[in-house]
């Protein structure tokens, strides 16, 4: 009776502790952030921080993977709204370059430049940073109801995420909404005729097998 309700406050500081991380590296940078910062934004003590996270990289690293998971759960949440038919493209591409923009994104951009001479910080960022890449680039597929095996399809996606960080970046200095939907528009119309085939031979293949479907 006593384990359940320890182990949800246990669940709780870690969870704080974590969201005071992405806030205070989005604030102060890197350089600014330390355990004992984070632990008096999340209101526990910084032996408590330690417990749970016994280094700044290991309270880091999780910070890394919620800001990944925030994004991924938002994107699925919002792609039940796409409709079906040419115009979901328009929509799954204003969707997906979007996804980095905000307090998270800043977060981020903070740890990359950050780990760009710190090899400690690059070690525990780089494996994760790919693990949440390769999710983000699974559900983009998704989105987009395509097959990657159609020549072109693997390299647009990416483009696309690619060029939804470069507007991220974009954003952080200046308002870049305006310029942002003239971009989703022609990007769209560039991923159109090949995302087109790629989900006819889609369609075709799981006529042919329908076990596929």
């Amino acid at each position: 009776m006593i384990r359940e309700p320890q182990q949800e406050r246990s669940r709780t500081t870690r969870r704080r502790l974590v969201e005071a991380a992405v806030e205070t590296i989005g604030e102060l940078g890197w350089n600014g952030t330390t355990v004992a910062v984070i632990a008096e934004r999340a209101g526990v003590s910084r032996g408590a921080a330690q417990h749970h996270f016994p280094t700044r990289e290991d309270l880091v690293a999780a910070a890394v993977e919620h800001v990944g998971e925030i994004q991924i759960v938002e994107l699925r949440a919002r792609a039940a709204e796409l409709p079906s038919g040419r115009s979901r493209i328009e929509r799954a591409v204003d969707m997906v370059l979007n996804l980095y923009s905000g307090p998270m994104f800043r977060a981020a951009l903070h740890l990359w430049v950050a780990a760009s001479t710190d090899e400690a910080l690059r070690a525990t960022l780089v494996p994760l940073e790919a693990r949440v890449g390769r999710e983000a680039h699974r559900v983009t597929v998704e989105l987009l109801g395509v097959d990657e095996s159609h020549t072109g399809v693997r390299e647009l996606v990416q483009a696309t995420l690619d060029l939804a960080r470069g507007l991220g970046l974009a954003n952080l200095l200046t308002d870049d909404t305006k310029r942002r939907k003239q971009i989703v528009a022609q990007w769209a119309r560039v991923l159109e005729p090949t995302l087109a085939v790629a989900k006819s031979q889609k369609i075709e293949r799981n006529l042919d097998n329908p076990e596929n479907v």
